[in-house]
């Protein structure tokens, strides 16, 4: 992941970039529970990435991406990232974690998200520095903010 253009040090790409890390840490601990005989575990693991999801899609499409999207020179990547999201979203509720094609399903997704998430951190992020307006970065704050209530003691980008 990208390291160079300096987008890790803005709040609101840096609260995307630990959400993605609470997910994937989620997903890797799922692998191991499963890789372990312990599919209930794996099934909380699951089941607490797609509540992180819910609420960090919803930052990432009504704030970021809906801002950036309004740029033809991104609405077809931002297209195909949010149809990622929908495919995840939909996955991970089906998923019968004491089933072994669910479990090689499962760990495809989690190898697909990081995928997904390169094509975010080392893409759109960085892009988002020269392409946001000062007024679309705080429309892309507040709706990162929203979907975050929980965070109303002033945590969270600024």
């Amino acid at each position: 992941m990208c390291h160079y253009c300096g987008c890790r040090d803005i709040p609101l790409i840096k609260e995307f970039i630990a959400e993605h890390e609470r997910v994937t840490d989620a997903a890797g601990d799922a692998l191991r529970a499963l890789d372990s005989g312990d599919p209930e575990r794996a099934r909380a693991l699951v089941d607490r990435m797609a509540v992180e999801l819910a609420a960090h899609w919803r930052g990432e499409e009504d704030g970021l991406f809906r801002v950036m999207r309004e740029d033809p020179e991104y609405a077809d990547h931002i297209a195909a990232l949010v149809s990622e999201h929908r495919e995840l979203a939909a996955l991970l509720p089906t998923l019968d974690l004491t089933r072994p094609a669910d479990v090689r399903t499962f760990a495809e997704a989690a190898h697909e998200l990081h995928r997904h998430i390169a094509k975010e951190e080392d893409g759109l992020f960085p892009a988002s520095l020269t392409a946001l307006s000062g007024d679309e970065w705080d429309a892309s704050m507040a709706a990162w903010r929203t979907a975050h209530p929980e965070h109303t003691s002033g945590e969270g980008p600024r």
